[in-house]
This record gives C-alpha cells, structure tokens and sequence, in this order.
C-alpha cells in the first residue's frame, strides 16, 4: 500500500555508501572498509620500512647488525639450538607452505568452497609472488658472518618465510573461522597462526640469512595481502553440505 507523496512501504531503504560501509546490516560495505582499513595499516609502516632501508638509515642499521650478530653469535655457542632453527625454517619454508595450502584448496573444493578454495589459492599466489618482485625492486643484501649458521640465495628484502608464513597463517585463520568451528577450535588456529608466523620469523634472523627488519616486513606485506584480498570472500557459515529434508 502507498500513499500519496511517500514511496511503497515494502521497498527497502537504499543507503548512501558513506552510511553502508559501517552499518551491521550491509556486510559487504562493512568488511569492505575493514578490509581497506586493515590493508592501509599494514601497508603504511612497509612503505616508511623500505623507505628507511633504501636510505640506509643508520639507527635501522645498527638495530639489525646488533639483533642479528647477537642472535648468531648465540647459535655459534649453541650447536643444538642452531639445528632446531634450521629443522624449522626447513619445515615451514615457503614451498612446503605452498603444498600445505595446496592440498587445502583441494580439500575446499571436494567440500564444496569454491569460492573460499578461489581466495585461498589467489591470496598464496599473489602474495608469495609480490616478495620476489619487492626483492629485486629494494636489491638489500642478506647479511655475512664469517662462520654461517645457514645457507641462502638471493636478497633479503622482505623475508619470503616470514611473508609466506604469514599468508598461510592468514588462510588458515580465516578458513578455520569460516566453518564457525566452536571456541576452542577457533583459539588453537590462532594461536597455530601465531606460532607460526613468530617462530618462522624469528628463526631466519637467528640463523643470520635475514635482518629483522626483512622479517618485520614480510610480516605486514603478508598481513596487508590477506587483509585486502578478504573483501570480496564470501563464504557460508559452514562448510559442511546441507543434509537432505527428511
């Protein structure tokens, strides 16, 4: 029924972008501007990081030379601890990584989630391609110490573990999230996606392959890549088919 001047009352409001982007009942807008958000926090402090780096800014540089030649000269006098860093850099590498996330999107497809198997392999693949394009545009040598505790090749800028560990982290989170698991389950991908991330970080400036703040920038490249790539996600709340009606 209408009336005369006013518009059909079953016709839905139609709001301005500027009201939908933060309104709970528009979803899209919502995670739209969260994504956005999130992805210009993270990519902010990368750009001043590489900036700082390309000009050699000398209080960065004495940070890295004294947290990495610290950490090395620890693994030095520490055979064991040398060889537990190196089992898991060799573990969670970026390869591994890949077949991991691999073998996930198979599983997202055989359940159904296309379109969360779709982000998932675009958020690995765009990712893990952006580190080696930023590694050749920033050209940072890794460090040298006269007694390396691991071998690498290549430049160090941003660091590809912690890039890669990163966006597996990320998929994993969201993944996990999406299939409204319980609390539990939920607090364990966290903190999976934690651990993985730090320990994997870590691990390449205690070898002395990589400066921190290689790492710290793998780290918010990757957080930037998953943050900006969740805006157009959608999922359903389960990734369980639904049972026939009885």
């Amino acid at each position: 029924m209408t009336s005369s001047g006013s518009r059909p009352l079953d016709r839905p409001t139609r709001l301005s972008w500027h009201r939908r982007r933060l309104h709970p009942h528009h979803a899209r807008g919502l995670r739209l501007t969260l994504a956005v958000a999130a992805a210009f926090l993270a990519l902010v402090p990368f750009t001043l990081l590489a900036l700082l780096v390309l000009s050699a800014w000398s209080p960065l540089r004495r940070l890295d030379d004294t947290v990495t030649g610290t950490l090395v000269g620890y693994g030095v006098d520490h055979p064991s601890w040398t060889r537990a860093m190196n089992l898991w850099t060799d573990l969670f590498g970026p390869m591994p990584l890949r077949v991991g996330a691999l073998l996930l999107v198979l599983w997202l497809v055989g359940r159904g989630a296309r379109q969360l198997a779709l982000w998932s392999a675009t958020t690995m693949t765009v990712g893990g391609l952006l580190g080696p394009l930023l590694k050749l545009l920033v050209g940072r040598p890794r460090p040298a110490f006269p007694e390396p505790l691991a071998q690498a090749v290549g430049l160090a800028f941003p660091s590809g573990h912690a890039l890669n560990a990163t966006l597996a982290a990320g998929v994993l989170l969201v993944v996990c999230f999406a299939r409204a698991t319980r609390p539990a389950g939920r607090y364990a991908a966290c903190a999976a996606a934690l651990l993985l991330t730090g320990v994997t970080g870590f691990s390449r400036v205690a070898l002395g392959v990589h400066w921190t703040t290689d790492v710290v920038a793998g780290w918010l490249l990757g957080a930037a890549v998953v943050a900006g790539f969740t805006v157009w996600r959608v999922v359903p709340p389960t990734l369980h088919p639904p049972s026939s009606a009885r």
